[in-house]
């Protein structure tokens, strides 16, 4: 089957670029962006045929930064009209899933309809100025326009978790076949316990670095041992990143908190290895490879209540589901004060993740969704 991938950008290291990764390799398939940044990507994109398309649009660069970038890729993917034989276009972070205005036999992995636009839209522009505010309203205005048009015609969405899927139906009114993606887990492993807790995740806003920093202040309060915190992440040059970055260290002062940015794959795998449990605070997330890589790593989780934690973590059996940084806290020092249950919890993990998050169990469902929408 010939699949042709399409991605707004490529230059980070997280979970959706190895979902794509996977899929490009699996298929073969040519991957069709408008930024690719090899340096900053798995190195495995290297042997992976990546097609840079697209072009500049006049009075974009006068925006603020993120509103110029959606706006080129939303007029760029509206535009384009594949001339290359295919069978499936496979579109994933929004707004690829517009080639649909020019093209057919569209399968959509939507990893979640745009957060800035819908349920994160009120707290981001908390922070935007006036004339800022004034400009993001016009435009997101204009793409639930064309998204709800755009969203009609595809022929098919498959998405990562029941979360996304109750958002896709909430902002677009279309059902979605829910996918879970894989992990290789043989690739991660549990080397031992070097007092540290982990959150390891992008640095923005709505990932909440500052709730679990918050935690572990509580903790070193409570905890008769000393525990570091290693805060480890992608650090983009995005001004509002740059700017909640500078607020983090700020809340760090006087704590044992270190920041690990733009790290390796190896790295980070050696950073779970030895961690003593990894934290989990992102706002109502998609889905979350972070903790399926941890349970993968043999350790606990401790995760916020919310969105696609609550669906891969179970309860007092692989993590805690926790609703407050206090309660964050506390978890945290019945971990550090037990370790024969922290072990319990890392093995009961890596069983789950081996039993139900495989690449192989997510192709059956994928190769079946494509053949679906298929050129017969």
């Amino acid at each position: 089957m010939k699949v042709i991938l399409l991605q707004p950008y490529l230059n980070l290291r997280g979970g959706v670029e190895r979902v794509i990764l996977k899929v490009a390799q699996h298929y073969d398939a040519s991957i069709y962006a408008l930024e690719y940044d090899k340096s900053k990507v798995f190195p495995e994109y290297n042997n992976i045929d990546i097609k840079i398309i697209g072009k500049d649009v006049p009075l974009s660069d006068r925006l603020p930064y993120r509103a110029s970038q959606g706006f080129r890729y939303g007029y760029n993917f509206y535009n384009i009209r594949i001339k290359e034989d295919y069978d499936v276009l496979n579109p994933h972070i929004s707004p690829s899933e517009w080639i649909r205005h020019r093209n057919e036999r569209v399968l959509w992995y939507c990893h979640t309809p745009p957060r800035e636009v819908y349920d994160l839209y009120e707290t981001r522009m908390q922070n935007r100025s006036t004339k800022e505010k004034l400009i993001y309203a016009a435009l997101v205005g204009t793409y639930k326009l064309i998204a709800k048009g755009i969203t009609k015609k595809i022929e098919g969405i498959a998405t990562n978790s029941n979360t996304t899927r109750d958002r896709i139906m909430k902002y677009y009114g279309k059902e979605a076949a829910v996918i879970n993606p894989g992990i290789d887990a043989k690739e991660f492993s549990n080397n031992g316990d070097d007092k540290y807790f982990l959150y390891p995740s992008r640095i923005v806003a709505n990932k909440r670095q500052d709730y679990v920093i918050n935690a572990f202040s509580q903790f070193t309060k409570m905890s008769k041992k000393r525990y570091r915190l290693v805060v480890a992440g992608t650090l983009s040059k995005d001004p509002e990143h740059q700017k909640y970055m500078a607020r983090l260290r700020e809340m760090s002062k006087g704590l044992d908190v270190s920041f690990k940015t733009n790290l390796g794959d190896g790295e980070l795998k050696r950073l779970y290895s030895n961690s003593t449990a990894v934290l989990f605070a992102a706002m109502n997330e998609d889905y979350g490879f972070i903790p399926l890589e941890a349970m993968a790593s043999g350790k606990p989780v401790i995760s916020v209540n919310e969105g696609g934690p609550r669906e891969t973590i179970a309860e007092g059996k692989t993590g805690f589901l926790v609703n407050s940084p206090s309660e964050m806290a506390q978890r945290m020092n019945a971990i550090a004060q037990d370790s024969s249950e922290a072990e319990r919890m890392g093995r009961e993990g890596r069983r789950l993740v081996e039993r139900k998050y495989s690449w192989d169990q997510f192709f059956g469902k994928f190769d079946a969704a494509l053949h679906e929408i298929a050129k017969k």
